[in-house]
């Protein structure tokens, strides 16, 4: 059943044989009917749509792949890395830098390429079985395992489509996106598949969303895994604002906040739940978790979400050591964004001071990093271990301390590194609506964004985060509203879908930049390297499939850009 449960399908069947390693095509070894005979089948399929979404191999191999190979929060950072407000440090040992320096191992034929495609083609390939299962009318039993299909599969598709299409739905609804392999897709059908158009997509998308109300509608979830109406109205809301439908956009970002409120200041710097638990407040509408018998943690959990974004654990090598705190391969935020909070936002808290390296001792360092952690010691080993690996490049100043440990855990790195990530959280769905209203009336998006922003920072004043970067594609409210969502969501997966979205440049270049020399790049409009390659799989077997160009890598840092 496992098996089964991560093929492809189609044409997304067939494994690219790699010029970095070769992985030989999973097996079928029991048939789709056969499996849902089995006891159970039926909820064992759709206990895997939220099992299967993170903690698991996509490539079932020894060590090769897995230091970056556990699941969606993958990609989350995969994405954050093509931009400018995430900063990837430690050379090598980084196996996220791909995507920070838009390396050669992008194109097709390499498996930094096929690993997002597998491992969203297998997770649709998993909603198409549960789907099939349950029938185009699904009895009562087989509802909600449906709903939740739908969701799922609506949810990894808008994904895909702002991950390979070249340019913005605005910009061009008819630009071509992915193929869509549906439940009722034969073979041969996959092997003849086009990439959709942005506007065949998002209807495809939404006709998805509706299917999803229709069984979900009732339905009392099991815990924030789970997609429910609440999960189904904040993806339409997404959808409806990459479409620029701002009437509905502002419509379903308000359903979707209905029984959840806002973080509190408090809450976002929580030095025990910090980002770890999605039942630690009631702002999170969506979550996936870590597990400690996932194939990621059994190891100790050195190759998961924690290992790249926690770095209040000992490196002793006894309870685990994480890539941050043992190799000194870290993830920062950009030190202009970081600048550009004001000190009583209280996101700024969970970013270190810059000013703690010019500190000359450690125990100075030490005793300034207790501001932030119950445990600074073992922040002061991580970005010890960073200074070391970068010859003194990077230290503490904006190490992320955003997430936590589980439960404040800084003594057992697998049991530390059972964190629930975000999907989808209450804040999100405010500033959707606050934008889809601005863009109608301006007045009444700047009162909304300003109720928000206030919950942040008490003394918020409209209009100094109006910072256009080098473009002049939005308003200075948009602009406004983009400042806060890449505070907000910082590390969360947004980030990039903004930039394509707002036809925004990136900015890594400028005086006083943390960024890595070499990898200072400007631009105007969103790089090439923002627009992933498909797998040469899907083209070799998909006659009908086209592909986006391979990025080619700027060379070296460009003119320092004066804010």
């Amino acid at each position: 059943m496992k098996k089964i449960m991560t093929l492809t399908a189609g044409a997304a069947l067939l494994l690219l044989p790699s010029c970095i390693q070769e992985f030989e095509p999973q097996q079928v070894i029991v048939t789709e009917d056969q499996a849902s005979s089995a006891p159970g089948a039926y909820e064992n399929f759709v206990n895997s749509l939220t099992s299967s979404v993170a903690g698991q191999w996509v490539f079932d191999t020894p060590n090769y792949r897995k230091p970056n190979d556990f699941g969606y929060p993958s990609l989350i950072l995969m994405r954050e890395m093509t931009g400018n407000d995430m900063v990837a440090v430690g050379g090598g040992y980084n196996w996220f830098q791909t995507w920070y320096t838009s390396d050669v191992t992008l194109a097709p034929i390499y498996l930094n390429c096929q690993y997002p495609w597998t491992y969203y083609y297998s997770q649709i390939k998993n909603c198409n079985t549960v789907l099939n299962l349950a029938g185009e009318n699904p009895s009562d039993i087989h509802k909600a395992g449906a709903g939740m299909a739908h969701a799922w599969r609506a949810f990894y598709y808008l994904d895909l489509a702002q991950m390979f299409c070249p340019v913005s739905y605005a910009q061009d609804k008819t630009a071509p996106t992915v193929p869509i392999v549906s439940n009722d897709m034969s073979i041969s059908g996959a092997s003849n598949n086009p990439r959709a158009t942005y506007e065949d997509m998002m209807k495809f998308i939404l006709a998805d969303l509706d299917n999803a109300e229709r069984f979900l509608s009732d339905y009392s979830r099991r815990s924030k895994e789970e997609p429910d109406m609440s999960v189904v109205n904040g993806l339409r809301a997404r959808v409806y604002l990459l479409m620029e439908d701002w009437v509905n956009a502002e419509k379903y970002a308000k359903e979707a906040q209905k029984g959840y409120t806002v973080m509190t200041g408090a809450e976002y710097n929580n030095k025990v739940n910090g980002f770890n638990n999605a039942n630690s407040n009631n702002a999170w509408l969506w979550c996936c978790t870590f597990k400690k018998d996932d194939a990621c943690m059994v190891t100790g959990g050195n190759h998961s979400w924690g290992s790249w974004m926690i770095n209040e654990l000992p490196n002793d090598g006894q309870t685990g050591y994480g890539y941050y705190s043992k190799y000194g391969a870290g993830n920062y935020i950009d030190y202009h964004l970081y600048q550009t909070i004001p000190a009583s936002d209280t996101r700024k808290q969970c970013y270190v001071d810059f000013e703690i390296d010019k500190k000359t001792t450690a125990t100075d360092v030490i005793k300034a990093l207790a501001a932030y952690s119950d445990v600074p010691e073992y922040v002061f080993n991580s970005g010890n271990a960073v200074r070391s690996n970068t010859n003194g490049a990077n230290a503490w100043g904006g190490m992320p301390l955003k997430f936590r440990g589980r439960d404040g855990n800084h003594t057992n790195n697998q049991e530390a590194y059972c964190v629930d990530v975000p999907l989808m959280r209450v804040e999100e769905m405010v500033l959707i609506e606050a934008e889809a209203a601005g863009r109608q009336d301006e007045n009444r998006g700047k009162a909304l964004l300003e109720t928000f922003a206030k919950t942040r920072d008490e003394n918020y004043v409209y209009g100094k985060h109006n910072d256009a970067y080098n473009n002049s594609s939005t308003s200075p409210f948009i602009n406004e509203i983009w400042w806060q969502r890449r505070v907000e969501f910082w590390g969360e997966g947004l980030a990039m879908f903004d930039i394509k979205r707002l036809n925004k440049g990136i900015i890594r270049s400028y005086a006083g930049t943390n960024h890595v020399d070499g990898y200072r790049w400007n631009t105007n409009e969103p790089p090439q390297w923002m627009t992933f390659c498909i797998v040469q799989t899907e083209t070799n077997n998909n006659s009908a499939c086209t592909n986006n160009p391979t990025p080619i890598a700027p060379k070296g840092n460009s003119p320092e850009h004066a804010w």
